[in-house]
């Protein structure tokens, strides 16, 4: 697939990544009532500093998502990450093994192992896009070992979904359908924003934390 292409153009060997990232990221930031909450903004911008310092970064653009939130609530955000500047705030669904029986709405765990279904947190950068079979699709590399580092392998990408789009939630009661894992997009602004993060900008993922992202937070 053309998307996985592009990201070994990039020359992002997985390896390398891996040996650069280290076990995690983590810092601390500023907050706005339009913005991802503080506590998840602060990780997300030391995550791109972090990477940004490694020469990882191609495009300076950050998108946070926040699956602490509910699916019928706006929890992606793109960042201009210099100004603090939202320039997308949308609707993201979450992977299927990530919910409960009686409570499907909501994120609660995250996996990074391949037919687990469930969405990953960290850190991701973002490879090429492709024509995929749900579309217009991006391409996504896992920076925190033992967390996403199976995405690529995965095919975690960020795709458009008709279970995102306003329709779908219309009828739903606001809600958005699950997917098999990967953040999946409206399909109304899934190619605006694909294309504006695609090739080597930073995907910040936060939820539940994982023990091991919290002691990447303190080193």
């Amino acid at each position: 697939m053309r998307g996985f292409g592009v990201v070994r153009r990039l020359g992002i060997a997985m390896a390398l990544v891996v040996a650069v990232m280290g076990p995690g990221s983590v810092g601390a930031a500023g907050l706005e009532a339009t913005l991802p909450r503080p506590e998840l903004l602060d990780r997300a911008l030391a995550a791109y500093r972090k990477i940004e310092r490694a020469g990882l970064l191609h495009r300076k653009l950050l998108t946070v998502i926040d699956y602490s939130l509910p699916s019928w609530d706006r929890r992606l955000w793109v960042l201009d990450p210099a100004r603090l500047r939202v320039l997308f705030h949308e609707f993201v669904a979450h992977g299927r093994g990530s919910t409960t029986d009686d409570d499907p709405d909501r994120a609660v765990r995250f996996g990074n192992e391949a037919a687990s279904l469930r969405s990953s947190l960290g850190a991701f950068l973002t490879g090429g896009t492709y024509a995929g079979k749900h579309g217009h699709s991006l391409a996504l590399i896992g920076l925190d070992p033992g967390v996403n580092d199976k995405a690529f392998e995965r095919r975690i990408v960020m795709h458009p979904a008709a279970y995102v789009s306003a329709a779908f939630r219309a009828t739903w009661g606001g809600r958005v359908g699950r997917s098999l894992g990967c953040p999946a997009l409206d399909p109304a602004v899934a190619r605006p924003l694909i294309d504006s993060i695609s090739e080597g900008s930073v995907v910040y993922v936060g939820g539940a934390a994982s023990p091991r992202l919290r002691r990447a937070a303190r080193q």
